[in-house]
């Protein structure tokens, strides 16, 4: 909407939480598919594909074409792998790098133990790196060097750590990751402190952040999230206990151990790191996924071959299972789609006439510039001076920290209540989006006409009036 390709926004003010990798593709996707939930799903469906390409390719040069074979349907059935590429968030296309890192690092990895070519596995690993930092910061190097760190020491491989430091994949990883730190710090001085400082270090260890859960959560949620396919996997380390394989025999000399090391570490190392911080959103568990596959996909392999009617059966009962999940988490979004705000933005669209002010009244209602083609910011009406704004992770937070980068618009988009409606009055009607809760705030303004409601907001029609009449109004209602 605003051509910058450098800051993202949100409402207009500037949005630093996170880099712009997933809004660039959102917008190259917008532009070209028009502004569209499905086109909004690009970013994560790019993850989650370029993730599976990975993690085939490398099982399949370690493993096997039929181990290969196997993870890949495994993978796309997974319940909470099948939604996140669907999933308009930033989740799915960082973990796919994450998982594209570790994969081409493992390789080179593997590759220089045994003198094969290398350099193009690292080089890519370091890349991959760099567009996860793009994705979503600092995690997107921090997970995979965690993940094979771990996994070099566990298998005494400490020497290998220092080789996969290569100097032309730093140079990639600075050429690709750093333009877009340094081109924002030249606009906003203070962005380094707030991005690296605020947003990373003092945001895992702080409190006041979304979905505060106990330290187990995640060793509870992945598993569930991942049924049927994280029974197979707890299998999977039962079978390498008792020293079986999809190969028939395995052990310490095998070699899909390191393999599975692997894909263990990877697993239990970002469940752990993500079970530090007292905020938990789901999401960020994603990147385990991917070994869950595997470690799935090696104990079906092995169920199979195992050349009697019963483990067949519970395989292809397990497929059934998978697939029934996604295909009813398909349908019930589907038909729980309407329930948000989306039915509430398309009468706006339909009944609003361009050039008709809009105001959000106690909520700032994500979903609705999209799909009602907003053309501008929409002011919100809030108290922000309220001191518990930041003892809160919610939308007016997000709001609020924005406003230091630009206070000049700040003052126009975040507005006091006793004066939201009198900011955007004259000759042409006000549309308020109002929350449930708010709505008599509304009410009291001459000339307000209730239009539509979803399950969390109220849309309203006020008449054009003086904007003497609606400020004493707004300010009445206010007190």
């Amino acid at each position: 909407r605003s051509g910058d390709w450098i800051v993202p926004t949100q409402d207009g003010l500037p949005f630093f939480h996170k880099p712009p990798l997933f809004y660039w593709i959102t917008a190259a996707s917008m532009q070209l598919f028009g502004p569209n939930a499905a086109a909004a799903r690009l970013a994560p469906l790019i993850g989650a594909v370029l993730g599976a390409l990975g993690l085939v390719w490398f099982v399949r040069r370690h493993a096997g074409e039929v181990l290969a074979l196997w993870t890949l349907p495994v993978l796309a059935t997974l319940p909470f792998f099948f939604g996140g590429a669907q999933f308009a968030n930033l989740d799915m296309l960082v973990a796919g790098f994450v998982a594209l890192t570790v994969v081409l690092a493992a390789d080179a990895a593997l590759a220089l133990e045994t003198g094969e070519p290398h350099r193009r596995s690292l080089v890519g690993a370091w890349a991959c790196a760099a567009l996860g930092v793009l994705a979503k910061g600092l995690i997107g190097l921090v997970l995979p060097g965690l993940v094979l760190v771990l996994w070099l020491l566990i298998t005494r491989r400490p020497r290998t750590i220092l080789r996969l430091i290569s100097p032309l994949g730093l140079l990639v990883f600075a050429v690709i990751a750093a333009p877009w730190f340094f081109a924002v710090q030249a606009r906003y001085p203070t962005f380094a402190h707030y991005f690296f400082v605020y947003q990373h270090f003092e945001r895992f260890a702080a409190t006041g952040f979304n979905n505060v859960q106990p330290w187990w959560f995640f060793f509870a949620a992945v598993p569930a999230l991942a049924l049927p396919w994280s029974l197979w996997a707890l299998r999977s380390a039962w079978l390498s206990s008792k020293g079986l394989s999809a190969a028939a025999v395995g052990g310490p000399t095998h070699p899909l151990h390191p393999l599975r090391v692997l894909m263990w570490t990877w697993l239990l190392g970002i469940l752990v790191f993500f079970s530090i911080p007292q905020s938990k959103p789901v999401g960020y568990s994603m990147p385990v996924l991917f070994p869950i596959a595997f470690l799935a996909a090696d104990a079906l392999h092995a169920a199979w071959h195992n050349g009697r009617v019963a483990p067949r059966r519970l395989v292809q009962a397990s497929f059934a299972v998978a697939l029934l999940i996604c295909l009813g988490a398909a349908i019930g979004s589907a038909l729980t789609y309407d329930r948000d705000n989306t039915k509430l933005a398309r009468v706006l669209l339909k009944e609003r006439a361009e050039g008709d002010p809009v105001v959000f009244v106690g909520e700032y209602f994500f979903d609705i510039p999209l799909h009602a083609r907003l053309k501008s910011p929409v002011p919100v009406t809030s108290d922000w001076r309220d001191p518990k704004i930041v003892l809160r992770d919610n939308w007016r937070r997000e709001l609020a920290e924005a406003a230091p980068f630009t206070p000049e618009l700040a003052s126009t988009l975040l507005v006091d209540a006793p004066r939201g409606f009198a900011l955007r009055c004259g000759t042409k009607p006000l549309w308020a989006v109002v929350k449930v809760d708010a709505e008599g705030t509304v009410a009291a303004v001459p000339g307000a006409t209730r239009v539509a409601e979803s399950n969390r907001g109220v849309l309203w029609r006020i008449a054009p009036a003086s904007c003497a009449a609606l400020a004493i109004a707004a300010s009445a209602a206010a007190r």
